[in-house]
Order: structure tokens, then C-alpha cells, then sequence
């Protein structure tokens, strides 16, 4: 005897409602990014950004202001810095919730340092040379290096071994005509790994490198001398600085030409050291255009700006995608946060993140 089993009554409520139920089970998760805006309206233009940790950001800016969260961007304490209110602060390098270092980038070049959380600033370097002009500090623990147009022919170079509460100056590679630094997000200099690198903290593994701009740009470490294929002949072209990878050994030099901000060729390059040499490569999907920053969120996921808008990437910056059109000068991280902040022009200060959702 043939069975039809669908017109067996609990069969066919089964087979009636299976598929429903399964649906209940299965849970869709989403991924997608969003740029939130946190702050905007003051009267200062950033340029200047440190993330110490997701809960710790410190900004600086023109007229003197700086601005701090310790609660991960909730709030923001602004100040002009007292006796400085006509100068601009290009870069900011913290260390902690209280302590951080600024630079003021026109004669006379000066650095100062808080350990108050702003309360109190000091001068820890000056140079009142005529031409004197900063554009860059980094930092790798209690070491640091700040970078300067030249001076004599001779790019500005500073370091420090004690969190910036000294500094030693230092005769800098010969620069060519027309060729000098941009002061546009703090990022010309950063220390590179060398490929015989230790732990993290063996300084003696690690080597502050530099990028140049204008009408010739060029990278620097130790001996190592790249030119670079990048936007070149004008003042306002060339490379803008450069992101780091957290291995140390590898990254992305930026740029293009401030002047023409929608211009996307040659703006961008990645790099890998091998061997002591320096490996380029082009991205094989253009950003939207000129970046003056770019910022890991991990290994493979970066976000850059500037003036032409905010890209994401999530291959390493072999392609960019636009995810907005507001303009910004610098972006950074904490890694491990799944964050990116980044701050430009009329106060604004932003925070970028992936973004799931859940669908049941």
C-alpha cells in the first residue's frame, strides 16, 4: 500500500510550518560603517590628533586651542592655551590622559608639555631661528622625533629619549630646491622596524623615517633615500605623510596636490621594506582624491581624508571606497578599538566605526 504521508495530519502541520520556524532561528548579523559626528563650530582648525586609547582622544588646533575626551569622545574639554592664542598647533602627541606634547609650527618653532591634563603647559623646546618652521612629531614610547622645513639646506631634525622633556638637535639630510615638508596632519615622520626587528620595544630595532613634498618627494631612513612616484613639480603636490602598519615593516604614503584636492592620480602609495630595500605600489582602486592622513582601524582596514572627503578601505589600501564628502585633515586610531577619529576644519571631530546590526 502506498502512503501519501502529506495527508497525515501532523506530517502536513510540519511541512506546512517548517519553514517558518526555521526562519526564527537564523539570525542575519550586517556589517556596515558610519561616520559620527561628535563635535564641530569652534573656531579652530585641527590638524592636530592623538588617540591614546578608545576612552583618551587629545586634538589641537589654530588659535591656540586643544581639546580632550577621556570619556571616548562623550565630551570634550576645549582651551586656548594661555600666551598662545595666536598660534597654530599643528600636531599633538599624548602619552596618557594627562600628559601630552604640542607643537607650534611658525618662529619661533615651540614644543610644550602638559602632565596636568592641560592645566599647565611648559616650554620644552624653542628655536627662534629665522625660517625655523615645524611639521611633524611622533612618538614610540619615551622616544621621539620631530621634523622641519629646512634650515640650510638641511631638513630640521630633533629627538628625544625622555618623553619630550628634552630635546637634541640633529643635522638633518640635504633637501633639493623646492623640496621641504607639510604640515597638514603630523605625519611626515614615524619610526619603521628595520626586518631583523625583536620585540616592540627594542628601540635599537626601530628607525624614525621621514617623507618630503612639493617639487620632489622622497622618503628617508637611515642610508635609504626613495624617491617617490607621487603628484611632483608644484609646491602644493607631493607626499603629505604616511600611515604605518602595526607590523612596522610596511604602509601607506599619501598626498597628491592640496591645490587640486579632487585629483585622485599618483596620491597615494603602499610600501614594504624587504631586505633593506623599499618595495611601491600604487593602489589598484584610487582613493577620491587628495589625502592628507590616513589611519589603520586593523591590518586590512584603513580610512583616509582630507580635503576631498573620507575613504575606507578593507584590503590593505589596494582599494578605496568614499564614505563621505566633509572634509577633514587627519585621522587615527587606537588599534584594536575598531575606531578611527579623525578632526578638520571648524572644530570638527568625528569618529568612524563599523557597525552591526542584527536581523532576526
Amino acid at each position: 500500500m502506498t502512503q501519501n504521508r502529506c495527508h497525515h495530519p501532523s506530517f502536513a502541520f510540519f511541512s506546512h510550518f517548517l519553514p517558518v520556524i526555521v526562519l526564527l532561528f537564523i539570525q542575519v548579523v550586517v556589517f556596515g560603517q558610519e561616520l559620527q559626528m561628535m563635535e564641530s563650530g569652534r573656531k579652530t582648525s585641527l590638524r592636530g590628533l592623538s588617540v591614546v586609547s578608545e576612552k583618551v582622544i587629545w586634538a589641537s588646533g589654530s588659535n591656540g586651542m586643544v581639546a580632550r575626551s577621556v570619556d571616548g569622545g562623550k565630551h570634550f574639554d576645549w582651551q586656548v592655551v594661555p600666551g598662545y592664542a595666536n598660534r597654530d598647533f599643528r600636531d599633538i602627541e599624548a602619552i596618557d590622559s594627562n600628559t601630552a606634547l604640542i607643537m607650534a609650527i611658525d618662529t619661533p618653532a615651540v614644543i610644550l608639555k602638559t602632565r596636568d591634563g592641560g592645566k599647565n603647559w611648559i616650554v620644552v623646546f624653542e628655536d627662534d631661528r629665522p625660517g625655523m618652521f615645524l611639521d611633524a612629531m611622533t612618538f614610540h614610547g619615551r622616544y621621539g622625533m620631530v621634523v622641519g622645513d629646512p634650515v640650510g639646506g638641511r631638513a630640521f631634525w630633533a629627538k628625544t629619549s625622555d618623553a619630550g622633556d628634552s630635546w637634541q638637535v640633529l643635522e638633518g639630510p640635504i633637501l633639493q630646491e623646492g623640496e621641504a615638508f607639510f604640515a597638514s596632519s603630523g605625519s611626515n615622520v614615524g619610526f619603521l622596524r628595520r626586518e631583523s626587528a625583536g620585540n616592540n620595544n627594542d628601540m635599537e630595532k626601530w628607525e624614525p623615517a621621514m617623507v618630503s613634498g612639493g617639487v620632489i618627494s622622497r622618503f628617508f631612513m637611515g642610508n635609504m633615500v626613495v624617491s617617490l612616484p607621487l603628484k611632483a613639480g608644484r609646491n602644493s603636490s607631493g607626499a603629505n605623510g604616511m600611515a604605518i602598519h602595526p607590523n612596522g615593516q610596511a604602509g601607506i604614503v599619501f598626498g597628491g596636490d592640496f591645490a587640486l584636492p579632487q585629483d585622485a592620480d599618483s596620491s597615494m602609495l603602499l610600501f614594504a621594506l624587504d631586505g633593506g630595500k623599499m618595495k611601491l605600489q600604487p593602489p589598484l582602486g584610487k582613493p577620491s582624491g587628495y589625502k592628507s592622513s590616513v589611519a589603520y582601524m586593523t591590518e586590512n582596514q584603513l580610512v583616509a581624508c582630507g580635503t576631498s572627503g573620507v575613504d575606507y578601505s578593507t584590503d590593505g589600501g589596494l582599494h578605496w571606497m568614499p564614505v563621505s564628502p566633509l572634509p577633514f585633515h587627519v585621522a587615527a586610531s587606537a588599534m584594536g578599538s575598531g575606531k578611527v577619529w579623525l578632526a578638520g576644519p571648524g572644530g570638527r571631530i568625528a569618529m568612524f566605526f563599523k557597525k552591526v546590526a542584527r536581523v532576526n
